[in-house]
């Protein structure tokens, strides 16, 4: 292992309170910076300028990277070099006045009220569907990203309170409202747990697999696209999408834009008002439509 290897690996060790996915993010985007620095001839981290930091983006953006992507990989590097420079590895910071590439932002892909609802009215008359209706439901009704739901204890329900406890990015705890229909399934799926619950087994976990151990990611994700290709959705169903849903519909019927805030666990406003952005989109869709004089393309 060479020094540039052995310094992002001691950086990763530092990243305690991010979550295992993100912690990978970082290790991938290090890993990809580390090989072009070391195919550039350099010896030392101090030998990284602004002008090979503008050629690995250049790099990027020519090797087909969006711009949201570039973006996050900067963000793992200047905090990286923010470490180095602690540690006095480095003198000057090469990532403080590097921009990512603009790139056309996508809105955020959301199931409509109707199609939700048709997703989520499926009948589930064995135990795996009945655990796979509890978890989609509470997604929906929480707004929880996929990690926030693989991560649930049984202790973190109050079914008598109506609420679930969540500990979203950063350690940070929340408190959201459970909905009757989740509330309902997620009662229905407590029920056969203990069918699940093998010796040695994971008892805390509030959502188990057929092997007894804590629901993965990656099972959540499998399962939700079968229910979308099973039930002709029209669109690849994920579990973020659940949770895209839960906020355009709350923030269409409320309007109330701190409110979603604090519910999907935003540190900031801005992260929450591409939400705004949908809700105009749908507005603007019923104008086009029920507007006698809205149409846009006349001669």
């Amino acid at each position: 292992m060479n020094f540039f290897d052995k310094t992002a690996q001691q950086y990763i060790r530092t990243l305690v309170n991010l979550s295992k996915h993100t912690v990978s993010n970082y290790r991938m985007d290090l890993n990809k910076f580390v090989d072009f620095v070391k195919k550039s001839g350099c010896i030392t981290w101090a030998e990284v300028d602004e002008k090979k930091v503008r050629a690995f983006v250049s790099k990027c953006h020519e090797g087909g990277m969006i711009g949201r992507s570039i973006s996050r990989n900067l963000s793992t590097l200047r905090g990286f070099f923010n470490w180095l420079e602690k540690e006095n590895l480095v003198f000057n910071h090469p990532f403080k006045d590097i921009r990512a590439p603009k790139s056309n932002s996508r809105l955020p892909a959301v199931l409509d009220v109707d199609q939700m609802s048709f997703l989520l009215s499926r009948r589930v008359d064995s135990k795996i569907l009945i655990r796979d209706k509890a978890m989609f439901e509470l997604m929906y009704s929480c707004g929880l990203r996929v990690s926030e739901l693989t991560s649930l204890n049984i202790e973190d329900v109050d079914i008598q309170g109506d609420e679930i406890r969540v500990l979203g990015k950063g350690k940070k705890e929340r408190l959201l409202p459970l909905g009757g229909q989740a509330k309902k399934s997620l009662l229905r799926w407590l029920s056969i747990r203990d069918n699940f619950v093998k010796e040695p087994a994971d008892k805390q976990s509030l959502f188990l697999s057929s092997r007894a151990n804590r629901i993965s990611v990656r099972t959540v994700q499998s399962r939700l696209d079968l229910w979308g290709r099973v039930l002709s959705i029209g669109t690849t169903v994920h579990p973020h999408m659940l949770r895209h849903s839960f906020a355009s519909h709350i923030l269409e019927s409320s309007g109330d834009l701190r409110a979603v805030q604090e519910l999907l666990g935003h540190s900031n406003l801005s992260t929450t008002q591409v939400y705004t952005h949908l809700n105009f989109q749908h507005l603007s869709n019923v104008y086009d439509k029920a507007h006698p004089r809205a149409r846009r393309n006349l001669k």
